[in-house]
């Protein structure tokens, strides 16, 4: 399991696809905030949700 959420880095949630890629803005023990771009700002835990890690080849967010 990825532990090392840090801002920045880009996520998906494995049981929830419909909420696409999602950035990680916080990460405080188990408790990771994500901002996903289908379903806005989610706090997930770890502890029980395996986020999977999006390399930056597979982000499609568009850039600003």
């Amino acid at each position: 399991m990825f532990t090392d959420f840090v801002p920045g880095v880009f996520v998906t949630h494995p049981g929830e696809p419909d909420w696409g890629i999602g950035q990680v803005q916080s990460a405080v023990g188990h408790r990771v905030t994500v901002n996903f771009e289908n379903a806005g700002k989610r706090t997930i835990n770890t502890g029980v949700i395996d986020l999977r890690v999006v390399t930056e080849d597979e982000t499609t967010l568009p850039h600003h």
